[in-house]
């Protein structure tokens, strides 16, 4: 097993994440198959608790591990299914290790983070390199994300693991990357290395020396600048790396393979790749460059609204935001994404701040299509009630996530029912579940208590009950899908046929026919909601079907893709004026 270590510094969200992937990405391009470890010092057992505020998104894999989102852009760029054991915590560790304790394991020794917990982190770090993630052959190359920054306190225990385990797998077999970053200020223009040099100094004086330089900057680095860093830095002119800020994140690993960074790392870890010519391999450059030219070229925008609770940070929907940039690729338009505050839109504001209300309201006035995505709580809830009943009254294209899905439920059961105390048991708790109010409902089995892990989360399956759903066909036309989850309430079983009798048919439900997982609105271009979380599982030549349909409909392109069977026209050349065909995005 070969690694590659990629650690950060001087600040962190520097961008290793994207790095990390995009290497990985070169690999499986040359037909070596990949797999990757993100590493997180806190002391939370997993994200699942976390504010969106707090660390971004919540990403969640089949098996229900709520993990961070820098998983999310491996299994994008990778195409790979990981497991939650590829998100390594220092709550799991610590956990393990006190587990172990208190069985006796460790014999009465005294339990200290040397030589305990470093490793128990080694020991992790190899079971999980060998578990299969692109069908039943282990990987060759493991890609270690250590998140943070090299000098947090925190960090210090896997700095330490790594030091140590660049002896136990010998020196041949792993390779350290390091991204950092090169500030330029405005007053003088010039590119600084004094922060890399510190981050580096300070990185080889915990015994780990990085083979790369990744350098993050706003412009392209100088020759001189490249050279002092190779001077400072105990690394060859050619293992500094460049990073600058490009139009799209696809043109990463096009960036890193034009500096070489695929050959030096297949030479560093004395990789063999002739042997690879008939494995799989993940998408190829050239279908990287495809895309990245598509998504500089395209001129025609299309408008879409994000109704958030959690928007003044784009990371909180950073899988949702992906998926929208799927689709909209896919149907041969700019994305122009405004996200609006929920609670922007609620009556309440218009007194509070009425500048607020009046340019949320025009926002989404104004947009092509609508999306309410996933949440907890009560704030913004009306707002996003509220977003769901312009999208509908007003036939603008529509899809609702989660939250979005029951939000559009309550309205509807409000407006069109004329049930007008409807709502959720979590948003009004003293609902009686025996009356038509309580439209949204907690799971039977959900029990209140502790926070983590208590959801119904990971992969599910949903199996469609009409052939007359533009759901299904949108898919593909399957019997079933199989999507991610991550909710404790439900649409109420008991007021189903009422909703439907009206037009709200719940085309798709759980496998013991108990759970209401898609709803399309009947007579309406594209109103959807989904239990689900269909952005989860999106990737960049297969966009997600409800994020597809709901771009489709915003573009006007819909009914042109359903006089086709619901298939993909063939790929359009550069100059091809067609703007009602869309762009095979079939891998």
């Amino acid at each position: 097993m070969k690694y590659v270590l990629v650690t950060g510094g001087v600040i962190s969200g520097v961008g290793k994440g994207i790095i990390a992937s995009s290497l990985g990405t070169l690999l499986k391009s040359r037909g070596i198959r990949v797999t990757s470890i993100k590493i997180d010092p806190y002391i939370n057992i997993d994200a699942g608790t976390f504010s969106p505020y707090e660390h971004g998104e919540v990403f969640v894999l089949d098996d229900g591990g709520e993990v961070d989102l820098d998983l999310g852009n491996y299994e994008r760029f990778l195409d790979v299914t990981l497991t939650r054991d590829n998100n390594i915590t220092t709550g799991k560790i610590y956990q393990q290790v006190i587990s172990k304790e208190r069985k006796g394991d460790y014999l009465g020794k005294t339990v200290q983070v040397v030589p305990h917990i470093t490793n128990a982190i080694q020991d992790w770090v190899t079971r999980v390199a060998e578990t299969p993630v692109d069908g039943n052959e282990k990987a060759d190359v493991c890609i270690i994300e250590l998140g943070g920054t090299i000098g947090d306190i925190e960090g210090m225990p896997f700095v330490e693991a790594f030091r140590q385990f660049q002896f136990r797998v010998k020196r041949e077999n792993i390779c350290c990357v390091h991204v950092s970053l090169i500030p330029q200020p405005k007053t003088t223009g010039e590119q600084k290395t004094k922060p890399t040099q510190s981050s580096v100094r300070e990185l080889r004086g915990l015994g780990i020396s990085p083979d790369i330089i990744v350098c993050r900057s706003v412009t392209p680095l100088s020759e001189s600048v490249k050279e002092k860093i190779s001077l400072f830095c105990h690394v060859d002119p050619e293992q500094v790396y460049c990073v600058h800020d490009v139009t799209s994140v696809f043109r990463v690993p096009l960036l890193l393979q034009s500096q070489g960074a695929d050959d030096f790392l297949i030479s560093r870890l004395q990789i063999d790749v002739s042997q690879n010519k008939n494995r799989p391999q993940g998408m190829t450059m050239a279908s990287w460059a495809e895309l990245a030219d598509r998504h500089d070229r395209l001129l025609k925008e299309v408008c879409i609204v994000l109704v958030g609770k959690y928007t003044a940070l784009s990371d909180s929907y950073t899988s949702v935001i992906k998926a929208l940039q799927h689709a909209s690729l896919a149907v041969n338009h700019r994305l122009d994404l405004k996200c609006i505050e929920a609670a922007d839109l609620e009556p309440a504001m218009e007194n509070e701040n009425p500048q607020k209300y009046h340019e949320a309201w025009r926002e989404l006035v104004g947009a092509n299509g609508v999306i309410v995505p996933g949440g907890f709580g009560t704030r913004g809830t009306e707002g996003k009630i509220l977003a769901c009943k312009w999208a509908r009254s007003k036939n603008i294209p529509f899809l609702g996530v989660c939250l979005g899905l029951q939000c559009a439920v309550i309205e509807f059961a409000r407006s069109v029912l004329g049930w007008k105390d409807a709502n959720s048991t979590e948003l009004n708790p003293e609902l009686s579940l025996e009356s038509n109010s309580a439209v949204v409902v907690d799971m039977p089995e959900h029990t209140s208590g502790d926070m983590g892990g208590t959801m119904r989360l990971g992969k599910r399956k949903t199996v469609f009950r009409t052939d007359q759903s533009v759901i299904r066909k949108l898919y593909g036309n399957p019997d079933s899908v199989e999507e991610r989850h991550r909710h404790r309430y439900e649409v109420n079983p008991r007021v189903v046929s009422k909703l439907e009798e009206k037009g709200m048919k719940f085309v798709g439900h759980s496998e013991d026919d108990k759970r209401m997982e898609i709803m399309e609105l009947e007579g309406h271009p594209y109103f959807v909601g989904v239990q689900y979380h269909p952005e989860y599982i999106s990737r960049p030549l297969k966009p997600s079907a409800p994020y597809l349909g709901l771009l489709l409909a915003a573009s006007n392109q819909l009914q042109t893709y359903a006089s086709r069977g619901y298939r993909a026209s063939p790929r359009l050349s550069e100059d091809s004026e067609d703007g009602d065909r869309i762009i095979d995005a079939s891998p």
